[in-house]
């Protein structure tokens, strides 16, 4: 699971990743490596043409590529992700009617994918024996208010990504003990 470096989404990028079937296959592929179509239909329960159409999209937007030296002959075609962590903002495209829709919605289908996460973890955990209670001891949610200009939020904010992707580059193989985990950050102006 490698990440790239950070870059500036494009609108194609931004509403790519914004699919949640196409999320769901850019997290696939990028905890568990390369896959072929076939593969990723059974992973997420989707029909084969739509895995493919939607590994077109991905591929158009520069987030998925082919790697044809796991092909086993000339039919099988295997994807991998992209090594790239991308970073947007409606700022990035305000004045452009079509790139601000775009990324209106993929900002509500984000914090809805995290929120859908979130409760995915409080069901496993509480429904289940999957996970015992040093991982429920160990999740964590966080939050605090504060007072800041835009500069000192963005710096917060670069600072929290770069201690996230410092953390993903020394933990980013399988080792025993280790479960896949998820974490996100939002910070905003709001008023209490």
């Amino acid at each position: 699971m490698e990440q790239g470096p950070r870059v500036r989404a494009t609108v194609e990028q931004v509403a790519a990743s914004g699919h949640p079937v196409r999320r769901r296959l850019l997290e696939v592929l990028g905890v568990e490596g390369p896959a072929t179509a076939s593969r990723l239909a059974e992973r997420t329960g989707q029909l084969v043409g739509n895995i493919s159409h939607h590994l077109k999209m991905l591929a158009r937007a520069g987030l998925v590529e082919e790697v044809p030296e796991l092909a086993k002959d000339r039919r099988e075609r295997w994807w991998r992700q992209v090594p790239v962590s991308l970073s947007w903002s409606l700022a990035d495209v305000r004045g452009d009617a079509v790139g601000e829709a775009v990324a209106i919605a993929a900002e509500h289908e984000h914090l809805d994918h995290h929120v859908r996460r979130v409760h995915g973890w409080f069901a496993a955990r509480d429904g289940s024996q999957e996970y015992d209670e040093a991982w429920t001891r160990a999740a964590f949610s966080t939050s605090t208010w504060a007072w800041a200009t835009p500069a000192e939020w963005e710096e917060l904010g670069e600072a929290i990504n770069t201690v996230i992707s410092e953390f993903h580059r020394t933990h980013s193989e399988p080792a025993a003990g280790r479960e896949t985990c998820f974490v996100f950050a939002h910070g905003m102006p709001s008023k209490p």
